[in-house]
């Protein structure tokens, strides 16, 4: 029954995934492109302090690009770091914005291996769906829960997911394991969810 019921709860969050990543695909290129200058003018809501460590991510397969936001995030102080699958966890390592990218898989770029690795502060968290709760359905290989679940034991950290706002839905499935967010970037704005620090 356990099994059954584990079954079921992946096959909804897969036919989930698959509707609103189709929704995604279809939203205009000049739509992408205003909302992500949308998401830069909005990085005050982030509420970044100089010298905190932010992770952002490489844009892949129709997600919102966050390199404007990431070079504001900079600007006001913040160090940004970039994911690397290694094995089956996340390291995170210093982008040099005048340094070398390489290619890091599934069509992401990120430093190279000698870049440092910091442990970030905030984690911007890439995903396919979100709800008001602050569940999300990522791409169903559990890095960022795993990422979250491990630095959520070392320090206190948000982890704020970034997406379209057409990428919203009524109730996402969700199992003990699914680390929720703490708030919520889109280029409507910034949402906190009852579970972050000061909401």
């Amino acid at each position: 029954m356990i099994f059954a019921d584990a079954t079921d709860m992946q096959a909804k969050k897969a036919a989930l995934r698959r509707e609103v990543l189709a929704r995604r695909s279809v939203l205009p290129e000049p739509d992408k492109i205003e909302a992500a200058l949308k998401l830069r003018d909005l990085a005050g809501g982030i509420a970044v302090s100089p010298g905190q460590v932010v992770s952002g991510f490489w844009p892949i397969r129709g997600e919102i690009d966050l390199r404007p936001l990431m070079a504001r995030l900079r600007k006001m102080g913040a160090t940004i770091v970039l994911p690397t699958m290694v094995g089956d966890d996340l390291v995170f390592r210093v982008l040099d914005p005048s340094g070398e990218l390489v290619d890091r898989g599934f069509g992401t770029m990120g430093p190279p291996d000698t870049a440092e690795a910091r442990d970030p502060d905030i984690l911007l968290v890439p995903l396919a769906a979100f709800d008001t709760r602050g569940h999300r359905i990522g791409y169903g290989r559990g890095f960022y829960d795993r990422a979250l679940a491990r630095l959520r034991l070392l320090k206190p950290i948000r982890a704020i997911g970034i997406a379209f706002s057409v990428q919203e839905v009524a109730h996402v499935p969700n199992e003990a394991h699914d680390a929720p967010l703490d708030a919520m970037l889109t280029e409507t704005g910034y949402r906190r969810f009852p579970m972050e620090p000061g909401a």
